[in-house]
């Protein structure tokens, strides 16, 4: 028996499924159901000093392409300073979390490899506008994110 076969997408430049959540916009651009759950891009546009805490994924890896901005990422307890071009790759297990240190709002790609994680952000953020700045961070946010730790397997690290 072999495989389905997958099809191609294509994202317009508009497109995507956006939330606000945690005072970014994050938007899916390829979710698990169009790659055959093999990965899930998306967009985030975070705003200055805001980034999540943090934390660690237990089934998925993830990795980060800085497009615009100056973000500042902790992995494994390395801190990386990226500028536009960067890449940041977090295996699965490894606590990272990314903070927006410009004076303007950042823009990033980020995958998560298998794909599933995705399904988080419109489960417990607010429906959104790709590259429209969100509003503020709500610590509501920060709860609904570890009422579903457990369900998309992942967790916050304290310090």
């Amino acid at each position: 028996m072999s495989a389905p076969v997958q099809q191609p997408v294509h994202v317009p430049a508009d497109g995507g499924q956006s939330v606000f959540l945690v005072g970014d916009t994050y938007t899916t651009l390829l979710s698990g159901t169009q790659t055959g759950g093999v990965f899930t891009l998306m967009e985030a546009l975070v705003l200055p000093e805001a980034g999540p805490p943090p934390h660690a994924h237990h089934l998925e890896e993830e990795t980060f392409f800085l497009l615009h901005g100056h973000m500042v990422f902790t992995v494994g307890g390395e801190t990386y300073d990226a500028h536009p071009g960067a890449a940041i790759y977090v295996p699965r297990n490894v606590a990272h979390s990314y903070r927006n240190v410009g004076a303007d709002p950042a823009k990033m790609l980020f995958m998560y490899c298998p794909a599933g994680m995705e399904a988080m952000f419109p489960e417990i953020g607010k429906p959104g506008r790709r590259g429209i700045v969100g509003p503020p961070l709500d610590p509501a946010d920060l709860a609904a994110m570890a009422g579903v730790a457990e369900k998309y397997h992942f967790s916050f690290i304290t310090p």
